[in-house]
């Protein structure tokens, strides 16, 4: 019995790594960090031979492992080997398979639109296309994950995939060759004069996703482009590099943000470089409460430098850093090792970033549609105007209903990362209640929206669009004075 404990315990030394060694080196190898050793050997023992079901050592161990790191803090875990790459997977953005996003509907994948220039747009697959067998099996019965996990795969093998299109439609298939599938977390078009841009999560595609996405709108609208939107509306986070890189795409100097850990030595500073790639355009940051770290670095670095209007609602308050350690042959512990705070100093751990103009989403109803008003010009015996070019000229209505701008709605890639992490290409999971809505098998439609999609009305971001218009217009007679 006593060879088995100490076995476990070390065991445990092995898979707990640093933490142990930390906690050895701060108690100066004192004889209570092996009887809390030995505690853990003899609950280990008494678990494996007596609970009511059998349980394998390595769920046990790692069970320990991840109850240790969870009881920090809500966001450090520990990730076995098959969360650590997918991790990676979402994190690095790109990956083999279809290039299709799906949901599920009915015990049926769903697709909800196939991505441009990848397999499936190639084979013709269509929005609403329901996939009932991959590779001969039934995906009736697997849960969304499963078979997004069944079509994802080395590129270049094939995947035989049965579609059923239409209620009646008769199931067909088709084979597709897996191919390299970059996630893009940015979504861009044009509201008029005005550039809007939305990035879904930060992760190694997103800087260059950006950068396109501003050259494409300078391109579209030329010298009437009057500013940007900037939508990070429920992005739950991501890479740290990807957040300080976004910054700095809009500020010329000046810090970013700082991370400080537990030891004063520890702290970075990370400063903008100069140029702006928007060349001083008004820029409108949108947020809210699912806005969370890497978001809340960004909307916090161009609210501090007064370089963008931030608005919407209170974000979530993240303000710390997880780096993701590996674990040779076992997979990775994420640990929160730092806080970051903005460029004025503030940590917003709790309290998040308190927007500059404060938009809830609202519906807005045009009380004045049905009813009938009389105007000057209807009553009798008024004055003509004296303006010989107005006199055969409608008045215009008192009131316009404008145009509904619309939101994107942009699927969560798989499970976004809420955390900011210090390790490139690794990242925390997603922000409590920042659920996904569809899980692509490759990606979300990025990229511009298409022309003529209907979206519903966007409240906050019509408020976001009649400021950027006001500033111009401002502008504009300020410098025709």
């Amino acid at each position: 019995m006593k060879m088995i404990k100490r076995a476990a315990a070390a065991a445990a030394l092995v898979f707990l790594g640093a933490g142990v060694a930390t906690v050895t080196a701060q108690s100066s190898n004192s004889s209570d960090t092996y009887r809390q050793l030995n505690l853990f050997g003899d609950v280990f023992e008494r678990v494996r031979a007596e609970y009511v079901e059998q349980v394998t050592d390595e769920q046990l161990i790692e069970s320990a492992i991840n109850g240790m790191l969870t009881s920090l803090d809500p966001h450090s875990s520990y990730l076995n080997k098959k969360n650590f790459q997918d991790m990676q997977v979402q994190t690095r953005g790109e990956f083999g398979g279809l290039g299709i996003e799906v949901t599920m509907e009915n015990g049926l994948v769903k697709v909800v639109s196939p991505i441009d220039d990848t397999p499936a747009f190639r084979a013709g697959l269509q929005p609403g296309d329901l996939i009932v067998q991959l590779n001969g099996e039934a995906v009736m019965g697997l849960s969304l994950n499963d078979a997004v996990e069944k079509m994802r795969g080395p590129v270049g093998s094939e995947l035989k995939v049965t579609i059923r299109r239409g209620e009646a439609g008769e199931p067909f298939t088709v084979s597709l060759t897996r191919a390299v599938i970059k996630v893009q977390s940015v979504r861009f078009r044009t509201e008029g004069d005005i550039g809007y841009i939305r990035v879904t999560s930060f992760n190694e595609q997103t800087q260059s996703g950006l950068e396109k996405a501003i050259t494409s709108i300078q391109q579209q609208v030329g010298d009437k482009l009057k500013g940007y939107v900037l939508d990070l509306r429920n992005n739950p986070g991501g890479l740290l590099d990807q957040a300080v890189s976004v910054s700095d795409t809009f500020l010329d100097k000046g810090e970013i943000v700082s991370t400080r850990g537990r030891k004063a030595e520890e702290g970075t500073r990370f400063n903008a470089k100069p140029g702006d790639l928007i060349k001083g355009l008004p820029l409108v940051v949108l947020i809210n409460g699912g806005s969370a770290s890497a978001s809340e670095i960004v909307a916090g670095a161009l609210q501090d430098h007064k370089r963008a209007i931030i608005m919407g609602t209170q974000s979530f308050g993240k303000g710390s850093v997880q780096t993701i350690i590996p674990l040779p042959g076992h997979g990775a512990m994420r640990l929160t090792t730092a806080r970051y705070y903005t460029p004025s100093g503030r940590s917003i751990q709790q309290l998040g970033i308190t927007p500059d103009i404060e938009v809830h989403v609202a519906k807005v109803e045009d009380l004045d549609k049905n009813i009938v008003r009389r105007r000057e010009a209807d009553l009798k015996g008024a004055l003509a105007n004296p303006d010989a070019a107005n006199q055969n000229r409608p008045p215009k209505p008192a009131t316009t209903n404008p145009a509904a701008p619309g939101t994107p709605s942009a699927p969560n890639p798989g499970a976004a990362p809420d955390a900011n992490s210090s390790a490139p290409g690794a990242a925390p999971g997603g922000a409590p209640g920042a659920a996904p809505n569809a899980a692509p098998n490759a990606a979300p439609t990025d990229g511009a929206a298409a022309d003529g999609d209907q979206q519903p009305f966007d409240f906050q971001l019509a408020r976001a669009l009649d400021l950027l218009r006001g500033v111009a217009l401002f502008q504009q007679r300020a410098a025709a004075r």
